[in-house]
């Protein structure tokens, strides 16, 4: 299978996990919540962009470049509620703590990286519901109840669906290649049918 086929079928099966893996995390008004993401281990982060895309201004929930965080580039709601989980990033961990959540921070979260040479990719979302505690949200210690568990599942589900049909693509790419050799080889040559008609 050629360089290209393979590279674009990498690309299909990342973009999938990225589309169909979202977290969902309930908290209660005052709670201070963890948006999960992780980038590569390997490699300086040049550039980490938290959005919010329900905002609707270019401003973001957390912005990070070239070693310092940018709180100029932040939307007001979030000025001085928003903090990396690890200042140093280790192992690529660009989770940040949202402090003192309000029923207004509900949404969509997304968080893009990006490194010398190429431009922002999504790397995670999270939807995050803020509801008053009569309503069942936030039942645990760490910030929230996380109910991650639907869009996991689905996202296991179409994971497990993408490497079947990579693996039969492949898998079919295999036979149609070795089975050209073969009846290449079981077909006599120009000099072998002169040698019987003889």
């Amino acid at each position: 299978m050629c360089d290209s086929t393979k590279f674009f079928f990498v690309c299909l099966l990342t973009r999938f996990l990225l589309h169909f893996t979202c977290e969902e995390i309930k908290a209660k008004p005052g709670d201070d919540v963890t948006l999960q993401c992780q980038g590569p281990r390997e490699g300086a982060i040049e550039l980490l962009e938290w959005s919010k895309p329900d905002l609707g201004s270019q401003d973001y929930v957390f912005y990070f470049r070239d070693a310092r965080s940018y709180e100029k580039y932040q939307h007001p709601l979030f000025r001085g509620r928003v903090e990396l989980r690890d200042p140093q990033m280790k192992e690529g961990d660009m989770s940040v703590i949202l402090k003192n959540v309000h029923i207004n921070d509900s949404g969509t979260y997304e968080c893009y990286f990006g490194n010398a040479g190429s431009g922002p990719q999504l790397l995670s979302n999270i939807i995050l519901t803020v509801r008053d505690s009569g309503d069942g949200a936030g039942d645990t210690e760490d910030g929230g109840k996380k109910d991650g568990h639907v869009g996991l599942i689905v996202g296991l589900s179409v994971v497990g669906v993408l490497v079947l049909v990579v693996v039969g693509l492949v898998a079919l790419m295999i036979f149609r290649k070795h089975r050209g050799q073969n009846l290449d080889q079981l077909e006599p040559s120009d000099t072998d049918a002169a040698a019987t008609d003889v």
